[in-house]
């Protein structure tokens, strides 16, 4: 498996254990490294994707409210809210993964980690997300947003 797509699946399980337990996010993201080790430029990567998500975990909550609402945040699955919390920190608030990998990676995490549904409902969303993407710079960040 490639470098970036473990690195995605050990911050979607350390995201989702911080989730659900509580529990002290570095504690998590080590122990998670423990039990998938990986190159250091994995671990690079993981680690920008988690601190990126929680330190911006209000602006992606607030995109997935406003285009999923018809699932408020509190009765989604964890899982497919953490997945979309990390696509939307890759391909907007970062920009630095060209839209159509970040959305493809999501899928392929909800393919392993989520529902039946679970796919085509992180397609849609991010989807709907995507082809919006010059509003909501506007909106909700001020960062320079690659087409």
């Amino acid at each position: 498996m490639k470098t970036r797509r473990r690195a995605r699946r050990v911050t979607l399980e350390t995201l989702y254990e911080y989730d659900i337990a509580n529990h002290p996010l570095g504690e998590v993201f080590e122990q998670r490294l423990l039990d998938n080790p990986m190159e250091e430029t994995g671990v690079e990567f993981a680690s920008q994707l988690i601190q990126g998500v929680i330190k911006h975990i209000e602006e992606t909550d607030s995109l997935i409210a406003q285009f999923a609402p018809e699932w408020p945040l509190d009765q989604m699955a964890v899982i497919d809210r953490n997945i979309l919390r990390i696509a939307i920190f890759e391909f907007l608030i970062e920009a630095e993964t060209p839209v159509k990998v970040a959305i493809n990676e999501a899928v392929e995490l909800a393919k392993t980690y989520g529902s039946d549904s679970a796919p085509r409902f992180i397609n849609g969303v991010l989807g709907t997300l995507a082809d919006n993407i010059p509003q909501l710079k506007e909106k909700f960040l001020p960062l320079p947003v690659p087409e």
